[in-house]
């Protein structure tokens, strides 16, 4: 049996589907998935006891999918069956993000189950290579998409985020730990009716470093040289280098889709078996029908 240790957000209940049989539901307490119901909801201080749980209903297989914010332990609350694990998982807490996936996955892995990437077990939420949208790239993207491999790889050091914006030779914004959609809002053009309220560059500041914030002041206030309402950058989002793509696979979805054309981007360039899309034709769809591409790009040798 296939059990989902699931986040919020709608990759567990994307991954639930592609099941022939409905999998084992275990949601971490604070971050319910969407759409689908959990049949547990556990707490990080019980973690022994949903070992025991899984083994119990015949659980042989574990997949780690949605999004949680890295939970804090009430010392108090650690019930016995999870005192033995406390030292592995104080580890993985101190790390970045992929070092406390990689303890929560050996943390699983010693107790005998089987870690299945969400690529694994939902493999058609992979697409494949190419470009889906009626918009093409231009010739410029490939030069900015190696660019934007550069920040990621540059991000992968602090081990924060996966996605960037780039713009040309600019770096314009670096995702932080709130998500890719909400370092879209913050470069999002005002929505007509223009109002008196202005973007304020420093609401956003955390995303961006060095000059880049002059930059992205400038592309905020449409003073980069483009035509007014003229289109120009990607999202670029991929794994880090040297990830373990059993976890925290990047994931784009409608509202990706929804947060690039608000932003002003000519579209979103993903790596090609590196990047889950969740419902596929509304992401295409909505691109579509603003003029931008997607393009599933190969993995850089």
């Amino acid at each position: 049996m296939l059990a989902l240790i699931a986040g919020e957000g709608a990759l567990p209940r994307a991954v639930a589907e592609a099941q022939a049989e409905r999998p084992l539901v275990c949601a971490l307490e604070g971050f319910p998935p969407d759409g689908i119901a959990a049949d547990i909801t556990f707490r990080l201080e019980h973690l022994g006891t949903l070992l025991e749980t899984l083994r119990g209903k015949g659980a042989t297989q574990v997949c780690f999918c949605g999004a949680i914010r890295r939970p804090r332990m009430d010392p108090a609350a650690i019930d016995a069956a999870t005192m033995p694990l406390v030292p592995v998982m104080m580890e993985a807490l101190g790390r970045g993000d992929d070092g406390a996936l990689r303890g929560a996955v050996a943390i699983f892995e010693a107790q005998g189950f089987t870690v299945l990437g969400a690529h694994e077990a939902a493999p058609s939420l992979l697409p494949e290579a190419g470009v889906p949208t009626r918009s093409r790239p231009a010739p410029g993207t490939e030069a900015e998409a190696r660019i934007g491999a550069r920040v990621v790889a540059e991000m992968a050091v602090a081990d924060v985020g996966q996605a960037c914006v780039v713009a040309g030779e600019h770096e314009i914004a670096r995702e932080g730990p709130d998500g890719t959609d909400a370092m879209l809002a913050r470069l999002a053009r005002p929505i007509p009716p223009p109002t008196s309220e202005a973007v304020d560059p420093l609401s956003w500041g955390a995303d961006v470093v060095g000059d880049a914030l002059g930059v992205a002041a400038d592309w905020l206030g449409g003073e980069d040289g483009r035509p007014p309402g003229a289109r120009a950058g990607i999202l670029y989002k991929v794994p880090k280098p040297h990830q373990d793509r059993r976890v925290d696979l990047p994931t784009i979805g409608p509202a990706t889709a929804e947060g690039a054309v608000r932003a002003g981007l000519s579209g979103i360039v993903i790596e090609a078996d590196g990047v889950l899309v969740l419902e596929r034709d509304r992401v295409v769809e909505i691109l579509d029908a603003a003029g931008l591409f997607l393009w599933v790009r190969e993995r850089a040798a």
